[in-house]
């Protein structure tokens, strides 16, 4: 089915599903405003609840009535049929109870297009670490094959806006976080899992439960689907004894069949003993063994339908994303690099750290997640040589630091806000020294996320230029 009879035949069944049903959107961010855009093109009713003021944002809906409920009791008496929450919204809270047990069904954006999706041809990425440059390259390497491929989820514009142009044919690549597969039903022909390690756990009741939301990303895969998963990381025998799909793995450390492994510096896929080279580890041009591993999942997730002449192409050209040990500029031999994006202890130890091995200033601090610096705290002493801490878990961090036996220990300095780190960063820098925001904590408290953080970063690098130069 194809062109206006595959449109309209989607459109009649998103139509039939939502027509008579008493609808709320739970919180008005990005993913639940595209929900009411398609809500509002099919002329369907609905209500809007979030803690903050919204309501100005009525102008924007044309073909439908639409209600404003807003302030601290926007949870309060919720009996709809369909309940949208946004991926910040705790699906098992209290007071979904009642609308459940009278039948009501609960939501999102992100449900809502897999239930009308009209492909089954669904790459799903979640992880720790890794995931949107994971996403990405998947996404990179397909459209080079001359594939039709859209992109979404966690990443870029909402999935569901793009519907109404996705066929049969097309493949989809979704980002996935653990927050939006606690409240989506999934069944992705391949999921890939980067790896797993603490996060979030200011969100999730713990760490258990946190597994388990990215272990809903195979759950309903058979035997017909794929599984790509890292062999290196300590969850990979869990995630083996629970998965019905065929395993791919990668390593970066060991031999593997059915994956991909380094030999030397080739990447190597090998199947069913069969063993080909699929590019050099020299030939990607993103830096750090992380991306290694973010290619080798890549790889894994395309290798069928995709040749080895594409695969390469996007390795010599993709440049990353931004806020991912992105290179601002060089001052006086001093380098500034922007890496807003790592979010996690682990993510700095293994991206970042990982990539500049001395001679660097470290700005670092921000939301505190109830993770765990340990081992953060070590890598660091090994490896910084001046340390600028900002935000709520500065202390928390600084205390880490402070329980580390040995004898090099980096310099520490706190500050109130980006411009004074940055300024800390460039009076204390020597030539040839690395100045890093990669922060180890969410930006909570103090940005709206991390793409303002880095923004901000960035901008006080490029007005110190200014100032420097007069």
């Amino acid at each position: 089915m194809k062109g206006k009879n595959h449109l309209n035949y989607l459109k009649n069944k998103m139509i039939k599903y939502l027509d008579g049903k008493k609808i709320v959107l739970l919180g008005f961010g990005k993913s639940n405003k595209a929900v009411a855009s398609i809500l509002d093109e099919f002329g369907i009713d609905f209500q809007v609840r979030d803690k903050n003021d919204c309501s100005e944002e009525i102008s924007n809906f044309k073909n439908s009535k639409v209600d404003f409920i807003c302030g601290e009791k926007y949870l309060q008496n919720l009996e709809f049929d369909i309940i949208f929450v946004s991926p910040g919204i705790r699906p098992d809270l209290s007071e979904f109870d009642d609308s459940l047990q009278k039948g009501a069904e609960l939501s999102s954006e992100i449900d809502f297009f897999l239930k009308f999706c009209p492909t089954k041809n669904l790459i799903a990425v979640t992880g720790s670490d890794g995931k949107s440059t994971t996403t990405s390259l998947i996404y990179e390497i397909l459209k080079k094959s001359g594939k039709e491929v859209f992109i979404g989820g966690n990443i870029g514009i909402p999935i569901i806006s793009q519907i109404e142009k996705i066929s049969p044919s097309s493949y989809v690549v979704l980002e996935l976080s653990s927050f939006q597969l606690m409240s989506c039903n999934i069944n992705p022909k391949i999921a890939v899992i980067t790896n797993i390690s603490e996060n979030h756990l200011d969100w999730h009741k713990n760490f258990e439960e946190y597994i388990d939301s990215k272990f809903k990303i195979f759950r309903n895969q058979g035997k017909n689907d794929v599984l790509v998963c890292n062999f290196d990381n300590e969850f990979f025998h869990k995630i083996c004894s629970s998965c019905k799909s065929e395993i791919r793995k990668f390593s970066l450390k060991s031999v593997v069949d059915n994956g991909c492994y380094l030999d030397n510096n080739d990447i190597i896929f090998s199947k069913n003993e069969t063993k080909k080279i699929v590019l050099n580890k020299n030939d990607i041009v993103i830096p750090g063994n992380h991306n290694v591993e973010n290619f080798m999942a890549a790889i894994l997730s395309c290798i069928d339908f995709v040749s080895v002449d594409d695969i390469k192409y996007v390795a010599e050209n993709f440049k990353g994303l931004e806020h991912r040990i992105e290179f601002v500029d060089e001052i006086n031999g001093v380098k500034y690099y922007n890496d807003s994006i790592a979010s996690s202890p682990t993510r700095v130890v293994n991206g970042s750290l990982s990539v500049f091995h001395e001679n660097i200033i470290l700005i670092a601090g921000g939301y505190d997640k109830n993770l765990d610096f340990t081992n953060f705290a070590k890598i660091v002493c090994d490896k910084v040589r001046i340390l600028i801490l900002i935000g709520q878990a500065a202390g928390k961090i600084e205390e880490s630091m402070g329980k580390v036996s040995s004898e090099r220990k980096p310099k520490i300095f706190r500050s109130n806000s980006m411009v004074d780190a940055v300024s800390l960063a460039y009076c204390n820098s020597l030539k040839n020294d690395v100045v890093l925001l990669s922060p180890a904590c969410a930006s909570f408290g103090m940005y709206k996320n991390f793409e303002e953080r880095g923004n901000d970063f960035r901008k006080c690098v490029l007005n110190l230029r200014k100032v420097i130069r007069g």
